[in-house]
């Protein structure tokens, strides 16, 4: 499929459109389907997204040549007129194409978080500030000091389609999911302060390798043939090798919390190890819950 260089001007945004407004720009293609109309004849219809909002776009000349130039999931270089079709804004196209990748990052075209990133990475290094076990603090420091990892914390979202679904989710998911650990460990001095803060912050780790980004939020073949829990039992795995003062028991400890904390695991004999584990199963759900109920409604 040919691709197409981006032009250096920025694109106007979905809810930026007018009607009779010529269009020429950059955006996800996040529907595409080749149909017929009523006389027989094959129309492209296709919907465009960015951050801003959707618009459904059509094509009624060439539509199998311009279906050819593209695919449902790509970032697309369109140019066309808006026009109003059953009080709806609808772009009927005159050309659509694959943008040549590297040209635009996918970023810019999907949802991001509501809070501002920056204070979130101040609030995930206070919490980290509060665990004191020479090994748990070792761990996080060399989490937290990997600057490649640090940028996917970021970007990655927590789920495609349920809390936190959003560029910079896993970063406002965990840092919500820590500060509550913070609080529980004030109401339950028993519990282990430092397994379970440093648990919360590292329990959903794999998701930042987890998803791709293009027009949609995508999964990684890792994350489609494994989960962030494996995912993220590998690299705690990988990063506990490198921390001396982190023993085998103490990193089983910490493995077991994030194994579970979806819920023990359904097999025969499988059940929560410590309270520790209990604790963050039951804060990971409360924070991913009454979000999901924000953002979703109550099911």
């Amino acid at each position: 499929m040919p691709a197409v260089n981006v032009p250096a001007e920025a694109p106007p945004t979905v809810a930026e459109l007018r009607a009779g407004q010529e269009v020429a720009g950059v955006f996800a293609c996040s529907r595409k389907d080749r149909l017929t109309t009523k006389t027989g004849s094959p129309y492209l219809a296709v919907e465009l997204r960015d951050r801003t909002g959707t618009v459904a776009a059509r094509a009624f000349r060439d539509a199998d040549v311009l279906a050819g130039r593209f695919e449902r999931g790509d970032l697309v270089q369109v140019t066309g007129r808006v026009e109003r079709f059953r009080d709806e804004l609808q772009l009927e196209l005159r050309t659509i194409a694959r943008v040549e990748p590297g040209t635009v990052d996918p970023a810019a075209f999907l949802p991001t978080a509501y809070r501002d990133l920056e204070e979130l990475d101040g609030f995930l290094e206070h919490l980290a500030s509060e665990v004191f076990h020479p090994g748990d603090q070792a761990l996080l420091a060399l989490l937290l000091g990997d600057a490649e990892l640090r940028a996917e914390w970021r970007r990655a979202p927590c789920t495609r389609n349920g809390h936190h679904a959003y560029l910079g989710g896993l970063l406002e998911h965990t840092v919500a999911v820590g500060t509550l650990a913070l609080e529980v460990r004030q109401l339950h001095v028993r519990l282990d302060s430092d397994l379970l803060i440093t648990s919360a912050l590292v329990h959903d780790l794999g998701k930042t390798r987890e998803f791709t980004y293009g027009a949609e939020i995508g999964l990684t073949e890792e994350g489609r043939m494994l989960g962030h829990i494996e995912l993220g039992l590998r690299m705690l795995r990988e990063a506990a090798a490198r921390v001396p003062a982190l023993d085998a028991a103490r990193e089983t400890a910490i493995a077991h919390c994030v194994l579970t904390h979806h819920g023990p695991d359904p097999a025969p004999g499988r059940r929560f190890a410590s309270a520790e584990a209990l604790a963050l199963a039951r804060i990971n759900s409360l924070d991913a819950t009454v979000k999901g109920a924000l953002e979703h409604g109550l099911a």
